[in-house]
């Protein structure tokens, strides 16, 4: 069931269009899925989350969760978590911060830093390793892991 496809985005335009076909497939399937974001530090996981949140309809300010780990937010059709790992020291960090029922909730999942909480996730729907190339180039390698990431990938993947 596993696919991987690599991506490359020339610019933050080309982020914005990703974020939009993903949404519009999100929307599709009803929103449940979990999408775990990998890449060092600047490598466009939080903007493709701002740019993914705006095509959703959430207005405001979008905020990294870096610090609150968990930022939610509540669309009509379907909830939202982003949540960011990266100051967790230990897998079982997650365990301390009430987090399972997050994930045995329904509605989408964005995880930033998930190997800092590994062992504990449950399997992504979509693996997104994000690597920079300069200021505004990324290369993005999506791994689909399930039914739902493939349904995901046909939807967006557009011409």
């Amino acid at each position: 069931m596993a696919t991987t496809h690599t991506l490359l985005w020339d610019s933050e335009a080309d982020t914005q269009a990703f974020a939009t076909r993903l949404a519009d497939a999100l929307q599709a399937v009803g929103g449940d899925a979990f999408i775990a974001l990998h890449g060092d530090l600047g490598a466009g996981k939080t903007t493709l989350v701002r740019h993914l949140l705006r095509a959703l309809g959430v207005s405001g300010r979008v905020k990294s969760p870096t610090y609150a780990v968990v930022e939610s937010y509540a669309l009509s059709a379907f909830a939202v978590w982003h949540l960011d790992f990266y100051r967790f020291n230990d897998p079982q960090d997650f365990e301390d911060a009430g987090l399972r029922d997050i994930f045995a909730s329904p509605g989408l999942k964005l995880a930033e830093w998930p190997d800092k909480a590994a062992g504990h996730l449950p399997a992504a729907d979509w693996q997104l390793h994000l690597h920079s190339m300069g200021d505004t180039r990324r290369t993005v390698e999506l791994r689909g892991h399930s039914a739902r990431g493939a349904q995901l990938w046909s939807a967006c993947a557009g011409p």
